[in-house]
């Protein structure tokens, strides 16, 4: 089984966000389109309190119940199985899916007997990386699909490195149109 991970298509990592990627926005009709080739589709999303020493890092952003932790407007979320909140508390974490804390997202792609996990979403170097290289960890068969992610570009050249280091880890890369293909 084959399932599609989103990780955190928010609002706040898309263009004019507190911690906006400057092309966020351009993988929503991407994502939009792979949706429907995938019989599980899982989402992530940060949802921090108020008050972490998450934001001694980053600016503000996500904070539980603002337009900033929603979903961007445009995303499908009809054919969303599951929802995962992560960075929940008073800690410097939730860049991967599987810290989620509503939901054990091993125990949820193990149950519904997932061999392989696409993973899309924002961004590049944070989440989607430490969500990619945690999966191939636990041993799933992880690709991430280049024309459905987006860097913060906080540094230049930190998008290419987060792929060069999650290939060192094991994860695969194709695109939306091979997808399409199959």
């Amino acid at each position: 089984m084959k399932a599609l991970l989103i990780v955190d298509l928010q609002n706040d990592f898309c263009p004019g966000g507190a911690l906006g990627t400057p092309e966020g926005d351009i993988v929503v009709p991407v994502i939009n389109k792979l949706i429907d080739k995938f019989s599980l589709v899982i989402a992530s999303r940060d949802i921090h309190p108020e008050d972490t020493v998450h934001f001694e890092k980053w600016p503000p952003h996500c904070v539980k119940g603002t337009k900033g932790a929603e979903f961007h407007p445009d995303l499908n979320t009809d054919k969303i199985s599951s929802k995962l909140e992560k960075g929940t508390g008073n800690r410097d974490d939730g860049y991967s899916a599987f810290e989620a804390t509503n939901a054990n997202l091993e125990y949820l792609l193990r149950k519904n007997e997932v061999t392989e996990l696409y993973v899309a979403g924002l961004t590049t170097e944070y989440c989607v990386k430490e969500t990619a290289i945690d999966a191939v960890e636990k041993g799933f068969k992880t690709i991430v699909v280049t024309d459905a992610v987006e860097g913060v570009r906080q540094n230049p050249g930190d998008e290419q490195k987060a792929m060069e280091v999650m290939k060192q880890k094991g994860v695969e890369f194709t695109t939306s149109k091979e997808i399409e293909k199959e």
